[in-house]
């Protein structure tokens, strides 16, 4: 079996305990924990017919008093960097860590998730500033935690991508 560490990084807010709950336990609760450095899932699924445990950690989210500490993500496999699609400044805060993932530990793969895609109508990130990201090789899903929109395939596409 492969055990392979999956970091959740992004503002306060955006959903990335919302999702892991969505991913391993198949839950939505509407109501906000704020998460005090990190909390640790585990979920076992197949790739290609072998069995990978991804060891998800789940990173307190980055405001202006705080950063993520890209510590954290030392032995990480990729990470996702979720955005919440009806605060466009969580976009500037994930492209922040991003940069800072990649000039402190190197290029890891990532998939950056725009959550809350059951709120589509209330989303305040340009398309445009999408459509640069994908132009610059971000790959880019929509998901919603509360719907389980996208959760699934998002966890098992990076999966694939770091098992190799």
């Amino acid at each position: 079996m492969l055990q392979k560490k999956i970091c959740m990084v992004g503002a306060f807010g955006v959903g990335k305990t919302s999702l892991v709950r969505r991913y391993v336990d198949s839950i939505f609760s509407d109501s906000y924990l704020t998460t005090v450095g990190v909390k640790i899932d585990k979920k076992t699924l197949t790739v290609d017919a072998r069995t990978v445990s991804l060891i998800l950690w789940d990173i307190a989210g980055e405001d202006k008093a705080s950063t993520v500490r890209t510590s954290y993500l030392r032995g990480a496999a990729g990470y996702f960097l979720v955005v919440d699609g009806t605060r466009s400044q969580t976009m500037d805060v994930a492209q922040a860590i991003q940069g800072r993932v990649a000039a402190e530990i190197g290029e890891l793969p990532f998939i950056l998730l725009l959550n809350k895609n059951d709120l589509r109508e209330q989303w305040t990130i340009p398309d445009d500033c999408i459509s640069t990201l994908e132009s610059a090789g971000w790959t880019i899903r929509l998901t919603s935690a509360k719907s389980g929109e996208g959760v699934e395939l998002a966890f098992q596409e990076l999966a694939e991508r770091i098992a190799g």
